[in-house]
């Protein structure tokens, strides 16, 4: 090897040496300065909160401000792309919503951000089981007498649903089921609350949420959850997987940290180490659980791995739905 070479090797060694070094310099002094989490939904809802409880909690921490930063509209789409174009320095981060990262690929034919290439996984937060409701007074008693009413009437059986989440829930349960029931869109649970009260639908599929207060006073009945995870408010409730047709039925509505693609690892796995530690305080599983969120939390590579497989997995039920992307 020649004097060049080598001098090009010791170069490079000292290149990524100083490369390291200020990545490691930047996650020790971070953050000193402000950091905005951007929420892709309106103020009032379960990402809004759950965000701020975060951000709350980070500041009490680290000394600075953490912003909340709600950028709704667009099913996501506004806020997903102010962070994509925010600079990777760790003070631009996101709370995704699962439909960001993981359905709006398959159902819009343009994005102005690209899910696997524009983000760097932070960790999973939260999700939330969606549940079956129906009338109490009049709607089927069980999700088999449900399925019974759908196949003696098919095609007229109506379900209310308010994101895409829910929406494409109700596709599989029709597929897995093989029972043709018509999707009734709402702008979000308020709509499919009242779809259900003025019986303009025979059943819904929502978060706890939405209707506990009709489900408390006996007005709404609830017959399954679509998630396999116990849900600590209604003790006792049937998964769907239950059913010999939905066996493997596993669906919620998720959450989760990004920030933009190029951040530095150091401080990537900072954020996740805090909110991890953050997710499993006593008082913040409480806030999570009065409105029907249950922490969740894992590694950037594992949640990396999350995303991609429910990409692969609601790309799968789109197609197979026919649903034409926008």
């Amino acid at each position: 090897m020649n004097v060049n070479s080598i001098a090009r090797l010791l170069s490079s060694a000292l290149l990524s040496a100083c490369i390291l070094w200020a990545q490691g310099s930047a996650a020790q002094s971070y953050p000193n300065k402000p950091v905005r989490i951007i929420i892709p939904s309106p103020a009032g809802g379960p990402t809004d909160v759950l965000t701020r409880v975060i951000a709350q909690k980070m500041n009490e921490a680290w000394g600075q401000q953490i912003i909340p930063d709600n950028r709704p509209g667009a099913a996501s789409i506004i806020g997903a792309q102010a962070a994509a174009k925010a600079a990777p320095d760790g003070y631009t981060l996101m709370m995704a919503i699962d439909s960001t990262l993981a359905l709006n690929p398959s159902l819009y034919a343009k994005l102005p951000y690209d899910p696997q290439k524009d983000f760097a996984p932070i960790t999973r937060t939260a999700f939330s089981p969606i549940i079956l409701v129906v009338d109490a007074a009049s709607g089927p008693k069980s999700i088999r007498e449900l399925i019974q009413r759908a196949r003696a009437n098919p095609g007229k059986l109506t379900f209310g649903t308010g994101t895409p989440s829910t929406r494409l829930a109700g596709e599989m349960i029709k597929s897995m089921a093989n029972v043709d029931m018509l999707n009734v869109p709402f702008k979000a649970s308020a709509g499919t609350v009242q779809g259900l009260l003025s019986k303009d639908v025979d059943f819904i599929l929502d978060g706890v949420p939405a209707g506990i207060s009709h489900i408390r006073s006996g007005k709404f009945r609830v017959l399954a959850s679509l998630s396999s995870y116990p849900i600590e408010t209604l003790p006792g409730l049937p998964a769907l997987a239950s059913e010999p047709e939905f066996a493997g039925f596993d669906v919620s509505v998720w959450l989760g940290l990004v920030a933009p693609a190029g951040t530095p690892p150091d401080i990537v796995n900072k954020v996740q180490q805090e909110t991890l530690r953050i997710l499993a305080l006593p008082d913040v599983k409480e806030k999570l659980a009065n409105i029907g969120l249950i922490p969740a939390g894992n590694t950037p590579a594992e949640f990396t791995s999350f995303i991609r497989a429910e990409a692969d997995r609601w790309a799968k039920v789109i197609k197979q739905a026919g649903i034409k992307p926008e």
